[in-house]
């Protein structure tokens, strides 16, 4: 039953490995994978498994460390832009059908008056639109982050690196009034955001 229990593990490891979008994830995954297929051949002593699966292993935790220490010397930056900027239009064209998952109601809007693209390395990994009201309320309309870059470091650089950045545009609160996708809303409580009603609430003065 043990037995069966790990092949099954490893199977499904290794399953979710293809599945996923994230480079990271896809390494971690395959990795578990790998290495409940090394028990999995030493239960039954079959040592071309334990072989095959020990090499994989090698080639993931080379790469894990490569990706790990690859992204601790990442560069992030801000790059405002403004409505009818034909890149942002471009954007949100290309990534519409995963956007509306996320941020099903969103339109743009007159009110937005904090506009940016979160570069990673020079990549567009973040489009962020927000309105700021003259009580320091910042209300999150647009904050779609692009499949491969949601590793939980571009939400950090926002919102706990970034506060001065926000705390200079008069900022004192950030608010959701609204969150479509299950997922996203457990991000937010990752990064200190509090639920009130339908709304993710976070204070940084």
């Amino acid at each position: 039953m043990i037995v069966a229990l790990v092949g099954y593990l490893a199977t499904l490891f290794l399953a979710l490995s293809l599945l996923v979008s994230n480079d990271l994830q896809f390494r971690w995954f395959n990795t578990l994978g790998c290495l409940c297929f090394i028990v999995y051949g030493a239960l039954f002593g079959a040592f071309p498994v334990i072989l095959t699966n020990s090499i994989l292993l090698v080639i993931n935790a080379y790469h894990l460390v490569k990706v790990y220490r690859y992204r601790a010397e990442e560069d992030f930056d801000l790059v405002p832009f403004s409505v009818g900027d034909p890149l942002v239009e471009k954007f949100l064209r290309f990534y519409s059908k995963d956007l509306a998952d996320y941020f099903p109601n969103y339109r743009v809007s007159a009110d937005e008056n904090l506009r940016f693209f979160v570069l990673r390395d020079m990549a567009i990994a973040n489009v962020f639109a927000a309105s700021v009201a003259d009580d320091g309320t910042l209300t999150v309309r647009l904050n779609y982050t692009v499949p491969r870059y949601r590793d939980y470091k571009v939400g950090p650089f926002l919102f706990d690196k970034g506060r001065n950045f926000l705390q200079r545009q008069h900022v004192r609160r950030i608010v959701y009034n609204e969150v479509a996708h299950p997922g996203h809303a457990q991000f937010l409580k990752k990064l200190g955001f509090q639920q009130e009603g339908a709304r993710y609430v976070k204070h940084i003065d």
